[in-house]
């Protein structure tokens, strides 16, 4: 019996992969890439690696920093509603925000898109959006990998990772070791649940039957899906001028913590040394209506919405309390929104959160089932 197959001539593009396609997407994000040059690097696309020059950076002894991270599940959010314009924004917050916390610059961004079939029109506009986070956060693209991988992904599906290089001058990196008992905890507000706890957002939305492109009952000026998917607050910018000893003075911040997968409970421990502890008012700041809509909607206990989401804050600061007042103002004008949430005392390490949080979800009537 013949083999119908034996001298059928086989090609990648039959078997669901365009080398083609990946040329013409190159070429169309170079621009893209270019737009994010800085200090250091051109930015250029094309050749095996990126280079980074730190000496042009203006650094003289630094110490790297690297970071990588990618968004969770909140991309099959943006592909199942077609948002594909911020989900790169939130791939470069989530890897520079935790390069500040560091007190490091992020210099240099690369990233990684991989898919069954490549699909450039959306690739393009991730890859945009990955641009405009590298272009809020001062650090350039140089590079990526697009892989285009038949029967991996469902059709359509793509996913995300990021890789981000910083840099802090030798000794003056943070790595909470000036924490002192009296400090003062300062949160700075976040623009949302950012890229943690989405697989618990999606379940919702599946078993509660939200309708996602209708008007959020807590904002009917705001489609749900939007108030969902809004990207991650950068704070590489309003944050760095305040990490970095000046004029002789030390750092006028002490230790960040950027408020991911774990929320403030989990954190904020992070940084901070043996024998002191976190305390957290949650009375101290206002309640953001999507986070209580979300705690309502789940009835979700007050421990495990501290631990899955934000709450409201993204980036927690601890500070000098005689650095309070002039700080918030600084950080305020650079754009911050600005609540003090907390102290740090003696006692085991970790963090208490109390307060309000207790009954945020008994606060807002959403308890029905979000119709439209």
């Amino acid at each position: 019996m013949s083999d119908d197959n034996s001298q059928k001539s086989y090609s990648y593009e039959q078997a669901g992969v365009s080398i083609a396609a990946g040329n013409a997407l190159v070429k169309a994000i170079a621009p893209l890439a270019k737009s994010t040059a800085r200090p250091g690097a051109d930015a250029e696309l094309g050749g095996f690696g990126g280079f980074f020059d730190p000496r042009a950076a203006g650094y003289k002894d630094p110490l790297l920093v690297a970071a990588n991270d990618g968004v969770g599940t909140k991309v099959k959010l943006a592909i199942d509603h077609d948002r594909h314009d911020q989900i790169g924004i939130d791939l470069v917050a989530m890897c520079v925000n935790d390069l500040i916390v560091q007190g490091a610059e992020p210099l240099f961004f690369l990233d990684y898109f991989a898919t069954g079939k490549l699909e450039n029109g959306v690739a393009e506009r991730v890859v945009a959006s990955i641009a405009d986070g590298c272009k809020i956060s001062g650090c350039a693209l140089i590079g990526g990998e697009t892989a285009e991988m038949p029967g991996m992904y469902a059709a359509g599906d793509y996913d995300l990772a990021g890789f981000c290089v910083g840099a802090v001058e030798r000794g003056e990196q943070l790595t909470g070791d000036k924490v002192a008992e009296g400090d003062v905890l300062l949160g700075l507000a976040s623009s949302g649940v950012h890229s943690n706890g989405y697989s618990l957002v999606r379940r919702l939305a599946e078993d509660k039957g939200w309708k996602l492109n209708r008007p959020a009952l807590f904002d009917p000026e705001v489609l749900l899906i939007d108030a969902l998917i809004a990207p991650t607050r950068i704070y590489v910018k309003s944050l760095l001028p305040f990490v970095r000893p000046k004029d002789g003075k030390p750092a006028r911040i002490h230790a960040l913590a950027h408020i991911t997968g774990g929320g403030l409970l989990e954190n904020i421990p992070r940084v901070l040394p043996k024998g002191l502890h976190a305390r957290i008012d949650a009375d101290a700041w206002p309640q953001p209506r999507l986070m209580a809509f979300l705690q309502a909607q789940g009835h979700i206990e007050p421990g495990e919405m501290a631990r899955t989401f934000n709450c409201g804050v993204g980036m927690v600061l601890a500070v000098a309390a005689d650095e309070v007042a002039s700080l918030k103002a600084d950080l305020e004008a650079a754009g911050e929104t600005v609540f003090t949430i907390g102290t740090i005392e003696a006692g085991e390490k970790g963090c208490t959160v109390t307060g309000s949080i207790e009954t945020w979800s008994a606060r807002e009537p959403w308890e029905a089932v979000h119709l439209g």
